[in-house]
């Protein structure tokens, strides 16, 4: 199993509602899953810029991850996400 964060600069919370709604058979569809989502953070060490929302993604491997952002078929959800905001998405690992 890989990890990746998505951190989310919300500006267009319309287009964030609209991607919720696709989002999870999206991730779905290439094995992955949300871990775990929140607005709610609390900074333990540093100062970091902190996002709107903050997700814990999980897929099986590395070439699912890649096969689920690179998917032609998603394109418009992943735009829905990109539209809302600011959007980063990295893999752990």
């Amino acid at each position: 199993m890989i990890y990746a964060i998505a951190r989310l600069t919300v500006t267009n919370p319309d287009s964030l509602a609209a991607y919720r709604d696709k989002a999870g058979a999206a991730l779905a569809r290439h094995g992955g899953a949300v871990a775990a989502a929140s607005k709610d953070m609390e900074i333990l060490e540093g100062k970091p810029d902190l996002p709107d929302i903050t997700a814990i993604l999980t897929f099986p491997d590395r070439a699912a991850a890649q096969a689920w952002i690179n998917d032609p078929d998603l394109k418009d959800i992943h735009a829905l996400r990109r539209g809302a905001g600011g959007s980063d998405i990295y893999l752990l690992g």
